[in-house]
């Protein structure tokens, strides 16, 4: 449904480590950077992704209020360790992994909030 996405942060490069360590256990890598001042957009910008960025962050305002964006992960072991990057590299914790039977009975998830303050997921709908 969705091709990409992307949001601004206000800072930076805190951002771009925050991602490079937290989608690392997802399997997704930092893919381009661009700076985009000379056309008027972002200096920092860039794009994560698996074979073609998906989620891009750059330097803006962050807007007010809380994004929400969910990551899939291909196992609930990748959700566990999508959590322990986050918490390592600075998240705050907004849901430890484990089961949403309210979601599903096999929505296995797991929330922090990043830098920025948004709430960012990891999620598998995959049965153990």
């Amino acid at each position: 449904m969705l091709d990409h996405i992307g949001l601004p942060v206000s800072d930076f490069e805190r951002s771009k480590a925050f991602y490079t360590a937290v989608l690392a256990p997802l399997g997704i890598s930092l893919l381009l950077e661009k700076d985009l001042s000379d056309e008027g957009g972002p200096a920092g910008y860039c794009g994560f992704g698996v074979d073609r960025p998906q989620f891009w962050i750059g330097t803006g305002k962050p807007f007010t209020g809380r994004l929400h964006v969910a990551f899939a992960a291909t196992s609930r072991n990748q959700v566990s360790d999508f959590y322990k990057a986050a918490l390592a590299a600075g998240a705050k914790d907004n849901g430890p992994p484990g089961l949403r039977p309210h979601y599903h009975a096999n929505y296995f998830g797991a929330f922090v909030i990043d830098p920025d303050g948004h709430n960012v997921e990891a999620v598998s709908h995959l049965p153990e």
